[in-house]
């Protein structure tokens, strides 16, 4: 599809806004992140505000393929901002972090999982710089391989409210880099959830009925994602496992993997 076809379709559909001039606005938003104004952003939170903080400029980049451009001293600075957050545990229960604003003073799993990729196109070393994003996947995996980034799922009896959208985040930051046997291990079970729920299937649980609505717009792509899913987004991130999985590690889904691995091509590739 050209670029003046696609502006045509995005003009009609009701309330969009196309812009003419992406390269400026994108030059908007590396300048801001550049600037002392974001510094400050990141000194005070670095989630919040949400929706015009630099955490949404820097993904944003990273959903266009131009994370090159976002300045070194907002990831620095970003860096600094995550390993500073009061909580590195995702609270479940009340008193896991009693007096705690749990807006404020922790991530989510899939803020966590997105952010990594961001700053790994950054050319960061994130396991060395945020030793503790990776164990926090492994720690709050769910039962059938899935996370969920409501804290009330996991004290549900008698079945697993695991969600597509609290999952493939951590599972696509979990691609990257070396692996431990405990991480590949979680690979290993979310690449097993993607699989079960065909990428496409919402929760079967009483807890997480509503996912099961957003069925239907899982199938047409979606951007910007940020926290959002598509099919699209699954079956990357089930290509990105298959294809840095050691093939002859071990027998869990090799089948499906050896599949992925030489059936489907990289986006733009070969």
């Amino acid at each position: 599809m050209s670029d003046s076809a696609l502006r045509d379709r995005l003009a009609r559909v009701p309330d969009a806004s196309p812009r003419e001039d992406l390269e400026d606005a994108i030059a908007d938003t590396v300048s801001y992140l550049g600037s002392d104004a974001a510094q400050r952003s990141l000194a005070i939170d670095a989630y919040w505000e949400k929706w015009n903080s630099p955490w949404w400029h820097m993904l944003l980049l990273f959903e266009l393929g131009e994370a090159r451009r976002i300045p070194a001293r907002a990831v620095t600075a970003m860096v600094d901002a995550l390993n500073a957050m009061p909580l590195k545990i995702f609270p479940i229960w009340p008193d896991d972090a009693p007096g705690a604003n749990l807006w404020r003073d922790c991530p989510c799993h899939c803020a966590l999982g997105c952010m990594y990729r961001v700053l790994a196109a950054c050319a960061v070393d994130v396991d060395g710089a945020l030793p503790w994003i990776k164990p926090w996947f492994e720690r709050y995996q769910m039962a059938d391989g899935g996370l969920n980034c409501d804290e009330a799922a996991y004290r549900v009896q008698g079945e697993c409210p695991s969600s597509m959208v609290g999952t493939v985040a951590p599972f696509e930051a979990m691609t990257l880099g070396a692996w431990t046997a405990a991480q590949e291990a979680f690979l290993d079970r979310g690449a097993a959830f993607l699989f079960e729920r065909q990428l496409m299937k919402g929760s079967s649980s009483v807890h997480n009925a509503e996912e099961r609505k957003a069925e239907p717009r899982w199938l047409a792509p979606c951007f910007p994602r940020f926290y959002h899913y598509d099919v699209l987004r699954g079956l990357a991130a089930l290509v990105a496992w298959a294809r840095a999985e050691p093939i002859d590690s071990g027998p869990l889904r090799s089948t499906e993997r050896n599949h992925l691995a030489a059936r489907v091509p990289l986006a733009g590739g070969r």
